[in-house]
């Protein structure tokens, strides 16, 4: 078999023998992938830096489809250093990896790739993690085959919204209303926006009213449960408190 470069994104690692670990990576080339990663627990291993959760690099490996492929070397890209020094950016990174993950049991599009790299690129260059991570909820919604309706009413196509109907997967118009929660008219635009960004593009990020930030998280927390059976983690604790921790 020739060694192939894969160039991907660490989601995990789980240790094998004493001195192994098996590594599931993101990849652009082949998808969600697991990678034997053979002697980087020892201290001397060149595969010891590479062979860890929220790596970001190119990988030379024995590619096996449907099969464990073998790690022989690897170069990081980015080492996301922002966020390995920033203990709320990397709880919000790890979140996304493991969302990520999740969501890869469903399907093992390759374009997930550059969704988490882009993600984690902006968190990492100091954009809002919170933002960028309900962007990412929001749009996997449409990998996962449950995209919904925000530009017109799902009932009549009337542009006239009044607010969004989790039993109708879709916004209503006043006329179709049916005792649903009243979402702002601002959260429900911005929920429209988060589908059609794209993540490397955005230059600015910012959303002043707790509110609106607030039912934005009530909104993906019920629609994930309702559509696709995934419940969101409270991402209110990933907040540091950084007076506490200093005085702890």
């Amino acid at each position: 078999m020739m060694k192939v470069k894969a160039t991907g994104i660490v989601l995990n690692e789980t240790n094998y023998s004493e001195t192994s670990k098996i590594l599931n990576i993101l990849t652009k080339e082949y998808g969600y992938i697991s990678v034997m990663s053979k002697g980087c627990r020892t201290l001397k291993s060149k595969l010891r830096g590479i062979s860890m959760k929220l790596v970001y690099a190119d990988f030379i490996i024995t590619y096996k489809e449907n099969a464990i492929s073998l790690l022989h070397e690897g170069n990081v890209i980015n080492s996301l250093k922002n966020i390995m020094t920033d203990l709320e950016k990397m709880n919000y990174a790890n979140y996304l990896l493991d969302l990520m993950k999740s969501i890869l049991k469903d399907t093992n599009q390759k374009q997930l790739f550059y969704l988490l790299r882009d993600a984690l690129l902006k968190i990492n260059q100091d954009f809002s993690p919170s933002l960028i991570t309900n962007i990412v909820e929001v749009k996997l919604l449409d990998y996962l085959g449950v995209k919904p309706i925000f530009y017109e009413c799902i009932n009549c196509s009337s542009k006239e919204i009044h607010t969004f109907s989790f039993s109708l997967g879709g916004v209503v118009c006043e006329n179709c209303y049916e005792n649903s929660y009243l979402f702002s008219k601002n959260t429900l635009k911005l929920l429209e926006l988060f589908q059609k960004v794209e993540i490397d593009k955005i230059d600015k990020l910012n959303i002043s009213s707790e509110k609106t930030r607030e039912e934005i998280n009530y909104f993906l927390e019920e629609y994930y449960t309702t559509y696709t059976g995934i419940y969101l983690k409270d991402k209110n604790k990933f907040k540091v408190n950084y007076f506490s921790s200093f005085i702890n």
